[in-house]
């Protein structure tokens, strides 16, 4: 299908085919409230990238990654300016020996080329050559590896807020002292419960923040030296480094490795 939306009753409902598709544009930023659907969904981007809130972390869909989604899941979603993507809906049965929490993907050329395909066919029943299209883009979610794109989020609601204005502004230089005061803690508690609530201690969690804003906006095509500048590195040569140790890449290669608009 061309159009990125969907009747909620057709992906709140197994019946019909086993894979629905929807692929299409945005020119503008888009923004769903949270919801929820019978159907898996496994979503991506061919151009431009997605933030993906889910109950316990944010998710970032950069161009070569997509995020998935198990029946069910709360979630909402935003692009980040112009956006070309695609979702796949999946079939609750169909979901029992798919990842069963969501999860980042690198996709591969074969199954953005497959789900491209089911984006023509409309919800008319599969026939023999379809339902084979259909299983081949089950597999590929099914042995996709994944990729570190989330950002765990704590459950305390004083620590919710410190990380959501962290979210909202990376680049904010408040020491851990100021947003312990913050959170009405001690900057020692503050430091245990983030790291036993999201596995990364604060200054790393801070940091992973500022590197889930950078892929925002290298998918923008600013320049490298502006991203680091804006986020607050100390220098580019400093945010290069932390973004090759985090994704296996400089900001450059990553850029590189986007498809073409």
């Amino acid at each position: 299908m061309s159009d990125l939306t969907l009747d909620p009753a057709r992906i709140n409902t197994s019946e019909g085919p086993v894979v629905i598709v929807a692929a299409g544009s945005e020119e503008r930023e888009r923004s769903s409230s949270g919801h929820r659907h019978a159907r898996g969904q496994l979503m991506g981007s061919m151009r431009g990238l997605l933030s993906v809130g889910v109950e316990d972390g944010q998710w970032i869909v950069p161009a070569i990654h997509a995020v998935w989604l198990p029946p069910h899941h709360f979630h909402a979603v935003r692009s980040h300016g112009p956006f070309s993507g695609w979702s796949v809906y999946v079939a609750e049965p169909a979901c029992a020996d798919l990842p069963q929490r969501p999860c980042t993907l690198r996709t591969s050329g074969l199954l953005r080329e497959a789900v491209l395909r089911a984006a023509t066919w409309g919800l008319d029943p599969l026939d023999a050559q379809r339902e084979r299209v259909a299983q081949l883009i089950l597999d590929e979610i099914r042995y996709a590896p994944p990729a570190p794109f989330g950002l765990p989020l704590p459950r305390d609601p004083r620590l919710q807020r410190v990380a959501r204005a962290l979210i909202d502004d990376p680049a904010d230089q408040r020491d851990l002292e100021s947003w312990a005061r913050a959170a009405a803690m001690s900057s020692r508690t503050l430091t245990r419960r983030f790291s036993a609530e999201t596995g990364f201690g604060f200054v790393a969690w801070r940091q992973r923040a500022r590197l889930m804003r950078a892929l925002e906006m290298l998918a923008a095509d600013k320049p490298v030296t502006m991203v680091a500048m804006d986020l607050g590195y100390a220098s580019a040569s400093a945010f290069i480094k932390l973004f090759a140790r985090e994704f296996g890449a400089t900001p450059a290669a990553y850029r590189r490795a986007l498809p073409a608009s």
